[in-house]
């Protein structure tokens, strides 16, 4: 059997998703080859004549894992002793001792990233004897990305002396989390960085400094014993900061940026743990010194130093020549892997132009048409711990805004956009989850490493569980023709069933378990997950919507069925799934009510309305593959329209459908077109709460009186320049924008730029 880009007949890894205002992740992708089987789903137009995937999928070089080599020296002597009358002769024969394996050479240029912690603090000062100090370090906190973590790449070149000490240069730059809003953080949010309360004569102030991003070029000196190299660093260090002054009075605020320099020591240890790869752990030191900075609304000006206490750990790639590949290669020899590395990075620009809109609300497409990008770049590291079992773990960073906010389309534009976005590069681990895979029965099928898996073999009876972080729909609703921003198409609503409000966070990750039981055609998956601490439409307090609910009081339960099948020579497969949520929810019609009996804000009314009820949905994916270059997929799905949406978008029922044409039709293998079209509703209910000025996840015109079904065709090219990189673009028509025929219709261009290792 032959599993291609996107085609997990037995098993769905992670793969790119997004949800309401949220976005997308890493594609993971999963070629078998195994012996022919009625259900492999030999996708059209996604396996390319080298064996890569035509879609772009996010791909991945295996690295065998370090073995420490030990070498045995073995000497031979023969000793012949002659014994005669005249004399003795004796003639010992020694054997030429084995050369040992090479040490690792250190010289060459090489690249990376890391993640880390920071902790440190400032001296700050101002008029009228205004002074104390910030404490810098914040807690992590995994339901909302919050703490003073972050995420760097580096590079530099290395001269390995011949006594073995080594010499080198670096420049690195680190990217902190995503800054904190509240209520986690009720003043003002930070990541890295501090907040005070003051008394002053000006009143109550609150004042603060978050890092945006941070780096450093430095010098290495080091001793190489073997293949570890011991170092230590030093050079100058730079800091990009945004401080805030808010007079608690007056509502006054000031939040200016400031650069600041300085200088960075300290120390770290290197190691080979793969070919062509190093892995690191260093402690920084940096002193940015003392700056002042003008708070020009509120009339004050502070002088503050600022300081920083770096652990960070992480990897390299090493360029040129890798002396390491014959210390590294125990694993090779046993036909298995123990660490693997992937990275990807997409780069998405999406704009429209200026459509027909006589008004608008707070959720709406500005009518004057924009344009917008977004960028992500994740590493995917993986460590096999056992039989069957793997440790996942995806640092990224991610930067930009969906049009609009990522508002104004309930079957929204793209799935490369997230809930919140941000000006400034910033870090967040997209996935850290364990899989294990429990052979049962059946032909043995090898599976190679790529993204988010290693090499293995598994039985075509199996089970397979998966506990941690990551995306429900790398598990739910996957279709190997729409599944997937980084690759295929964009709309929300076409890479996944837009009724399915499957639980998440801002950027679509959840905590959760699954269960998927292989038996012959056959796949039963179930699943539960975390949900938001509240819905991210309606009134009261959104800012908890962005992060997961840390006692599990919201949750959700999915279970899917699969039957994969061969129509006419062809395979195909369909899925049936429902989900049930729980949690505190609102009613449209009681929302509707309280509004209209107290006057109050029917968005509001929706919040106070909320309690804990359930809300299921059940969803139909088909894929089928009509010749050996087309490919037809199609979904339906359908959600409780009464109370309202909790994590994904604003589509109680929904029907989808297109066709995937692979390039090898016109020479090029490596290409895919994509034509794709859906069609979305809502209830009467939820109809009624938009016309009041109510305002969903994603959508909100401030009035809805001529409802309409919301009409979406997509399309996409995306040309293969190599194996490793696509170039895409991406055209939707939207007819009825929000479903509201008063607006649009609107069209909306893309361009995107992908690349994988």
């Amino acid at each position: 059997m032959t599993r291609e880009p996107g085609d997990l007949p037995e098993r769905s890894h992670p793969s790119g998703v997004r949800s309401a205002r949220s976005g997308r992740t890493a594609a993971a992708v999963t070629k078998r080859i195994v012996a022919s089987r009625q259900g492999a789903m030999a996708g059209p137009g996604l396996i390319l004549a080298n064996g890569k995937s035509a879609r772009g999928m996010v791909v991945g070089q295996s690295c065998s894992a370090v073995r420490l080599c030990v070498a045995i020296l073995t000497a031979g002597s023969v000793i012949g002793l002659a014994h005669s009358a005249a004399a003795d002769d004796v003639m010992v024969t020694k054997a030429p001792p084995p050369s040992a394996p090479a040490a690792y050479d250190w010289t060459g240029f090489y690249a990376g990233g890391n993640f880390g912690y920071a902790w440190g603090n400032s001296n700050f000062a101002g008029p009228a004897g205004i002074s104390g100090s910030l404490n810098l370090a914040q807690p992590i906190n995994t339901f909302n990305e919050a703490g003073s973590w972050f995420v760097g790449v580096q590079g530099g070149y290395n001269y390995m002396l011949p006594n073995r000490f080594v010499v080198g240069t670096e420049v690195d730059a680190s990217f902190p989390t995503f800054r904190t809003v509240a209520p986690f953080y009720t003043l003002v949010p930070v990541s890295t960085g501090g907040i005070a309360t003051l008394a002053t004569p000006f009143g109550p102030e609150i004042y603060s400094e978050t890092v945006l991003s941070s780096g450093t070029v430095r010098g290495r000196i080091g001793y190489a014993p073997g293949n570890w190299l011991f170092y230590l660093t030093g050079g100058y260090a730079w800091t990009y900061d945004q401080l805030t002054l808010m007079n608690a009075a007056t509502g006054n605020t000031d939040t200016p940026n400031l650069w600041r320099s300085g200088w960075a020591a300290g120390a770290g240890v290197e190691v080979p743990v793969a070919p062509h790869w190093t892995a690191f752990l260093e402690y920084l030191y940096t002193d940015y010194g003392n700056s002042s900075v003008l708070f020009a609304t509120n009339g004050q000006r502070f002088s503050s130093d600022f300081s920083l206490n770096e652990v960070r750990a992480g990897l390299n790639y090493q360029l040129g020549n890798d002396p390491a590949a014959t210390i590294a290669n125990a694993s090779d020899v046993q036909g298995t892997d123990e660490v693997n590395f992937h990275g990807q990075t997409t780069v998405t620009w999406q704009g429209y132009p200026a459509f027909r809109s006589p008004y608008q609300g707070a959720n709406s497409l500005p009518g004057g048409g924009e344009g917008r990008e977004t960028v992500d770049a994740t590493l995917a590291i993986g460590l096999r711990l056992w039989q069957g079992a793997e440790l996942w773990i995806e640092p990224e960073i991610d930067q930009g805004f969906g049009i609009a906010d990522t508002h104004g389309v309930a079957g929204y534009t793209s799935g490369e956009a997230y809930k919140l976005g941000f000006a400034y590069p910033y870090a967040r681990f997209n996935r850290y989850f364990v899989r294990q895979v429990i052979n049962l029965s059946g032909d043995t099928e090898k599976v190679d490493a790529d993204f988010n898996q290693f090499e293995e073999s598994e039985t075509a009876n199996r089970l397979v569980l998966t506990v941690g972080k990551y995306f429900p729909t790398d598990i739910f609703d996957t279709n190997k023709y729409a599944t997937n921003p980084k690759a295929d198409f964009l709309n929300w609503s076409v890479i996944n069933n837009g009724a399915f409000d499957f639980g998440s966070d801002a950027w679509s990750d959840s905590y959760g378990a699954a269960a998927e039981w292989y038996q012959g055609n056959w796949t039963l998956r179930g699943g539960v997950f975390d949900m938001s601490q509240t819905p991210a439409g309606g009134g009261g307090d959104s800012a908890l919507a962005y992060g997961l609910d840390p006692t599990f009081h919201q949750f959700e339960l999915m279970g899917e069925i699969e039957n994969r099948y061969t129509l006419w020579g062809h395979p195909g497969a369909i899925k049936l799934a429902g989900f049930v949520i729980r949690g505190d929810m609102g009613n449209y019609d009681n929302a509707i009510a309280l509004s209209e009996a107290t006057g109050l804000d029917v968005s509001d009314a929706l919040a106070a309305v909320r309690t804990y009820q359930s809300r299921p949905g059940l969803l139909l994916n088909l894929e089928q593959q009509v010749t050996e270059t087309v490919g037809l997929f199609a979904r339906a799905g359908w959600a409780d329209g009464n109370v309202e949406p909790s994590d994904n978008t604003d589509i109680d029922r929904t029907v989808s459908g297109g066709l995937s044409f692979n390039g090898k039709m016109w020479n090029r293998p490596d290409d895919t077109i994509g034509v794709a079209g859906v069609v979305n509703g809502i209830s009467s209910a939820h109809i009624a709460y938009f016309n009041d000025g109510g305002l969903g996840i994603v959508i909100g015109d401030g009035q809805l009186p001529h409802y309409g079904l919301e009409d979406i065709i997509e399309t996409y090219y995306s040309y293969s320049v190599s194996a490793n990189t696509k170039v895409s673009f991406d055209y939707q028509f939207i007819n009825n924008p929000a479903y509201n025929t008063d607006r649009g219709p609107v069209n909306v261009f893309a361009g995107r730029f992908h690349w994988q290792f």
